[in-house]
């Protein structure tokens, strides 16, 4: 899409302050013109002595004088003065209004542009996440979409100088158009040059755009992984990296701005040479006619002079315009629906509650601009009220299903049943609502512990709310803070443990009550507590509930009713836990290498609380030796 077509796509959505923006521009040029205009009559009429000048003055201004015919010479004066005041509070205060009228639009436009990005980003797959830096997904928001929207109100004020120019020049041809005719080739001179400015904005404007994201991406990354750097002290080298970046963001922002700069110095030198070029052009042109000179020239000259700073204005809304370009067409793309990896299709089929179970059937799916197969002709039966338990090494497509049934993504090959029917053809409100998930990273907000696990559900009592934490285990460590369910937990949930965390997530699934659990290796890299508190939780929150479960540590789905053995995006197994332990096969490997790790780790646990009770017996022995 065209930055042009882009821009008029929003401003259409506004047609009765695009309409009212430029009834007010025009009518502020034209008072301004009238008012320029008159003050030429108004210093002719303020000269005694000289009537005979009026009668050689341009048409124009005959016939400006004209309107006051038949008026006292002592008071002609006072009216043309009169007029010219009106015309010039009356062009401020349509100025004023299309400045108001201007401002409004482009935060309309910006609102929208705003709601439309962020309507994108609750739309997109997860995929369009994993391929784009949150830093540069927040300059989209923040900065792309802001300049865009401005660009709006520069073209309103370019049609209102544009406008104006219009009406100088036609002023300025009535008046005299042989002068006229050199004075334009002279002004199309500034025009010319100082478009090669222009050309060079938009192209510092695209650098500074750049460099900025770069900026903010590390700045993010800074703060994102502030502990990750203190644990590798790594302090130093990421201020070089970021301080680098600060140096080339402040020459791009110099750079910009000494371009900037440059116009309207020219437009200031280049118009004083013309105002002098015409005095002299005009001296030749009416020679030996001293009164004709004086007439024609003064009021040339004034309109000219008014018109010369409104072309300075033209060529600086040009220059912010093309500073400007680069943003409107990266808001563009990122606005643009159709180059997204977006849900395609969205059943009407409203889901209640499971009925029978979810079959994988034939499902095959590699993720969208990748060849490589993550699923690959994968079966799988997941009855209603029982748990299935996926297990495999990393990369084997355990999570990929997690996806799929959640819907994040779609099959590219085969389908998923949901009692018969395809989940496309649910409604994915109602089919989400009726789902819980609790994964290994869990996400909590800067916000109470109730809000976090009421989330995403409207007037939730606090009895059920308190009865969720208990049923998590979560209650005795919640009261324990300073606030109980009232403490605000700090980003992603900083002042709790990881099992606490866990906890956490486990109650705001059990507050949803979910008729579809995911489980997502949530008991993974916790210590024996934890792991032992958070167990007893998922026991809770299983019962009676159609269960998908990722496990890492097979000791926590022995009780599955069925385990598929995943390898290579395929199920190379599938039954209880003693059935594939009896086929001796992958997943007994499996099971013996965690049992020895599991041995050697206690024996090793064994061995250093043996050394320590050696230690303190020796301590005591010498201590009453002594």
């Amino acid at each position: 899409m065209s930055s042009y077509k882009f821009l008029f796509q929003y401003a259409r959505r506004f047609p009765l302050l695009i309409a009212t923006a430029f009834v007010l521009s025009f009518l502020c040029a034209i008072f301004n013109g009238v008012g320029t205009a008159l003050i030429v009559p108004l210093l002719f009429s303020g000269l005694s002595g000289m009537p005979s000048e009026l009668d050689k003055a341009p048409p124009i201004i005959n016939k400006l004088m004209s309107l006051f015919q038949g008026v006292p010479e002592d008071t002609k004066s006072l009216l043309i003065f009169g007029v010219i005041l009106s015309m010039i509070v009356l062009k401020n205060v349509t100025q004023y209004l299309s400045s108001l009228v201007g401002g409004h639009l482009s935060r309309s436009m910006t609102n929208s542009m705003k709601l439309d990005g962020l309507r994108l980003l609750l739309d997109v797959d997860l995929d369009y996440y994993a391929k784009h830096k949150a830093g540069d997904i927040m300059s989209y928001i923040t900065h792309d979409i802001v300049n865009a929207a401005n660009s709006i109100g520069m073209v309103i004020f370019l049609a209102q100088v544009s406008i104006t120019i219009f009406t100088y020049t036609s002023i300025l041809v009535l008046i005299s158009w042989q002068l006229t005719l050199p004075a334009t080739l002279l002004l199309s001179a500034i025009f010319f040059l100082v478009q090669n400015l222009i050309k060079r904005s938009r192209k510092l404007g695209k650098n500074l755009s750049t460099t900025s994201k770069k900026s903010s991406n590390k700045i993010l990354e800074i703060v994102t992984a502030n502990r990750l750097i203190r644990t590798v002290k790594n302090e130093d080298n990421e201020y070089k990296k970021i301080k680098k970046l600060i140096k080339e963001l402040e020459k791009s922002q110099f750079q910009l701005q000494v371009n900037e700069q440059f116009i309207p110095s020219i437009n200031e030198i280049l118009g004083v040479l013309i105002i002098l070029s015409i005095v002299i052009l005009g001296r030749y042109l009416f020679a030996g006619d001293t009164n004709l000179i004086t007439t024609v020239l003064l009021t040339y000259i004034v309109v000219l002079y008014k018109l010369i700073p409104t072309i300075s204005q033209l060529n600086k809304f040009r220059n912010q315009l093309a500073k400007q370009s680069y943003s409107i067409q990266i808001a563009a793309h990122f606005l643009e629906r159709k180059n997204k990896p977006l849900m395609t299709r969205n059943g009407s089929q409203i889901f209640s509650h499971l009925k029978t179970g979810i079959h994988f059937e034939n499902v095959s799916f590699n993720y969208p601009e990748s060849e490589k197969i993550v699923l690959d002709e994968v079966n799988l039966w997941i009855p209603k009220g029982k748990m299935v338990a996926l297990v495999g090494a990393s990369g084997a497509g355990k999570s990929t299903i997690a996806d799929l049934l959640s819907r994040f993504y779609d099959p590219n090959a085969g389908r998923i049943t949901v009692d018969g029917k395809d989940l496309k053809d649910y409604d994915l409100k109602s089919y989400r609502q009726a789902m819980g998930i609790v994964s290994q990273d869990t996400y909590l907000f800067n916000n109470s512990v109730r809000y976090n696990i009421s989330y995403g559900l409207e007037n939730v009592p606090d009895e059920a709310v308190i009865e969720a934490a208990k049923r998590a285990n979560a209650y005795d460590f919640i009261m324990q803070l300073p606030q109980g369910f009232d403490t605000t937990l700090g980003d992603r949930g900083v002042l709790l443990s990881g099992g606490q965390r866990q906890r956490i997530a486990i109650a705001r699934a059990l507050v949803r009550n979910p008729d579809i659990l995911i489980l997502d290796e949530a008991t993974s890299a916790l210590d024996t507590v934890s792991e032992q508190l958070i167990q007893e939780a998922i026991e809770e929150l299983c019962q009676e509930r159609t269960t998908l479960a990722i496990a890492h540590r097979l000791s926590t789905i022995q009780k599955a009713h069925q385990i598929a053995v995943m390898d290579r995006g395929k199920i190379v197994e599938i039954g209880t836990h003693e059935e594939l332990l009896s086929l001796n096969g992958y997943y007994a490997r499996l099971y013996a290498m965690q049992f020895k790790n599991a041995h050697q780790q206690t024996g090793r646990q064994f061995r250093r609380v043996r050394r320590s009770l050696a230690l303190v017996r020796k301590e005591k022995f010498e201590s009453s030796s002594k």
